[in-house]
């Protein structure tokens, strides 16, 4: 009689990551930049929480953040549970609708105590995300990943916790991408003011309408391959363009640029009064 043989097999359970994604706004880089600018000088890294909400698509919405202290040494990981609780009070009172849907740590990619950490967020929300942030910004680049935890078994026992990556959409605004631009900039002389972030958003402008002008010509003249999707893409932006005279269209920029000079010229003005006001203020109280 042979004897049947057992055989234990490395179990992976159905991934989710494949369906899942994650979409994260720029305020939420803003802030854990900010947040690892102002950390303890004893501190390598940042940790915090994410908010956010769950779209019906299945897409994770990042919308906000904030950080928790911790403390970190020998491969442990001490989290001030406390504070994280009555910050998301605070938040929560202010806006109900955003939860808790992760956490964030800023370096490169997943670390020793990442897993502990997110066993602890994976007590306060099913299947967090963990979004990582490289506020070095080495070459230039800001790498933002985010990553869902997987568990892996031998038979049915629990062996470990893997990080699988999940994609990510960083959507921006014109003034958004001009501030992140600079963000990732380790050396900058100043921040570029409003008229010339408008003089930069231009140039874009006028390089995307020249790359638009090169496709045109190159399938008119049968060197590139026509693509249905970019000609109607293309045909919805020109319908979409108001049908204005040239020099009405120049009286409309100049006005607009009109009203942002008397709004700059008004804050300067109530600037200087309350600058005023408190050294008079400061006068009156020592005489």
């Amino acid at each position: 009689m042979a004897a049947s043989e057992q055989k234990t097999v490395l179990q992976f359970p159905p991934s989710f990551s494949s369906t899942l994604s994650a979409k994260v706004h720029p305020l939420v880089i803003f802030n854990i930049c900010d947040c690892y600018v102002r950390r303890p000088d004893q501190a390598e890294r940042v940790i915090g929480t994410l908010l956010g909400s769950v779209l019906p698509d299945g897409t994770v919405d990042i919308r906000n953040s904030y950080a928790v202290p911790h403390n970190e040494s020998s491969g442990q990981v001490a989290l001030d549970i406390d504070y994280h609780h009555n910050l998301l009070l605070s938040h929560q009172k202010v806006n109900p609708k955003e939860v808790i849907v992760g956490w964030y740590s800023t370096g490169l990619g997943v670390t020793g105590g990442s897993a502990l950490i997110h066993d602890f967020y994976s007590r306060e929300v099913p299947n967090p995300i963990h979004l990582t942030v490289d506020t070095g910004f080495r070459n230039g680049e800001g790498t933002i990943k985010a990553y869902v935890s997987v568990n892996l078994s031998l038979g049915d026992r629990p062996l470990a916790a893997q990080f699988q990556e999940v994609p990510l959409d960083l959507r921006m605004v014109e003034a958004e991408r001009i501030g992140f631009d600079v963000l990732k900039t380790t050396m900058v002389d100043k921040i570029p003011s409003d008229l010339e972030g408008m003089e930069i958003s231009m140039q874009r402008l006028l390089a995307l309408i020249d790359d638009v002008y090169k496709y045109v010509d190159d399938v008119v003249e049968g060197h590139t391959a026509p693509d249905n999707n970019i000609g109607r893409f293309i045909s919805d932006t020109v319908a979409s363009l108001p049908k204005l005279s040239p020099p009405a269209f120049d009286k409309l920029v100049n006005d607009n640029v009109q009203d942002h000079l008397l709004l700059l010229y008004l804050s300067s003005i109530t600037r200087t009064q309350l600058s005023l006001a408190e050294k008079l203020n400061t006068a009156a109280q020592i005489l």
